[in-house]
This record gives C-alpha cells, structure tokens and sequence, in this order.
C-alpha cells in the first residue's frame, strides 16, 4: 500500500472478524515498526501482544470502568441515554464506541504497548503546564504500529483508557517496574468496508506561516 494512501486512509476500526492475526503478519508489522525515531535511538517501547481469550477479558473489565467515566466526562453517556436529542451521526460514532469497550474481549488480538521511563528524555518536565514531550520516543512507534497494520489489511483501535488501570494490568501481565503503561491497540481484521474518505480539518485551520494565525502560502 502507498505510504500516502494508509495515512489517508487508517480509520479507527472497531467491529472486527473473529478471525485471529497470523503470528507472521504481527512479526512484520511489529518489525517494520521498530524503525520509528526516538529519542537518543533507545528504543524504550515494549509491547505484549494477548490473544489469550481469559486475559482478553480480564483486559476488558478493567477498561470498562475508565471507559464509562470518559463517557460521562466527554457527555457520550447523554448521548445514548436521549438519542433523540442528538444528531444521527454523533449517535453512530459513540454507539460504535460504546458496542467496542463493551465488546473488547471480542477483538482477536489486543496489543498493550508500555514504554521505560528511563528511556524518555521529559525536556517540559520543569515547565508549568502538563507533561506531553515524553512521549516523543514512543507515539512514533504506536503510528507506525498503525500504519503498518493498515498495509497488512488490518483494522485497529488505539485508546489510553487503560492507564489508568495501570497497577492492575501490570499484575494481569507480568510488567516489571520501570515499565509504564503508554497504549492499548485493539487489532483484527475489519467487519466493516473500508471508508473511502476520512473526515479531518484543512490544513488551514492548523498550520500556519512565520507566526501563528499567519495563512501558509
């Protein structure tokens, strides 16, 4: 697949073919995503692939709770209790939403990416705002992950919502210390066809020249 063509076209996925995710088909994509840039070339990305379908549960149940706060949080939750009030599209996006937490331990392999922290170089860790730099040597990775099931025909879903049921995933998972919880990719084979356009904001609206609000040319 063109490299532009999977940026353009990598949607969330969130119905999946119960069909499993052939061992070798993960190897190539875990390989051609361990090129991404990070800093100092340290690599600190590690990722356990479950496919176990106890541990695909147990993953479930402790994202659900997280997920029913973002829910209430981002107002979804009002979403579904008063369809009527809302437009059709909203409607279908947190249904799809809601039906995949739900479902989680559906989705044929469940990819949870952790990173180690002595890894990261926090160069905002001083400033007065939330930290966001550390995660400069991982992301990469989680797009090229991304990426490169898009090439393989794969349909993904990445959420943080299970950070924050970091202590128990560690546990569930055998993560040592040092290692902290960065990602979840739900991964499989799509249900659904693939979209022909993905809807995002002009390049107007986010970039600009010299000087912020200034119309790049």
């Amino acid at each position: 697949m063109d490299l532009y063509e999977a940026m353009r076209c990598a949607p969330t996925s969130r119905r999946f073919k119960p069909d499993p995710v052939p061992a070798d088909v993960l190897l190539r994509i875990l390989d051609s995503a361990r090129f991404a840039p990070s800093g100092g070339n340290r690599q600190g990305w590690r990722v356990i692939a479950v496919q176990d379908a106890e541990r695909r549960a147990a993953l479930r149940d402790l994202y659900l709770p997280h997920w029913r706060v973002y829910m209430e949080y981002t107002g979804a939750a009002s979403i579904l209790a008063n369809p009527e009030s809302f437009d059709p599209a909203a409607i279908r996006g947190v249904r799809a939403a809601n039906d995949y937490a739900e479902r989680l331990e559906q989705v044929p392999l469940h990819l949870v990416v952790g990173v180690r922290l002595e890894d990261l170089a926090v160069t905002d860790a001083g400033l007065p705002r939330q930290s966001i730099v550390g995660g400069a040597s991982l992301y990469p990775f989680v797009q090229n992950l991304l990426l490169a099931a898009r090439a393989e025909g794969l349909g993904a879903a990445l959420t943080t919502l299970l950070v924050p049921a970091e202590a128990d995933v560690k546990q569930l998972l055998g993560i040592p210390d040092g290692v902290a919880l960065a990602a979840h990719i739900g991964l499989g084979y799509r249900a659904e066809a693939w979209p022909r356009k993905l809807a995002r904001k002009p390049v107007p609206e986010f970039a600009f020249a010299e000087r912020w609000g200034e119309p790049l040319a």
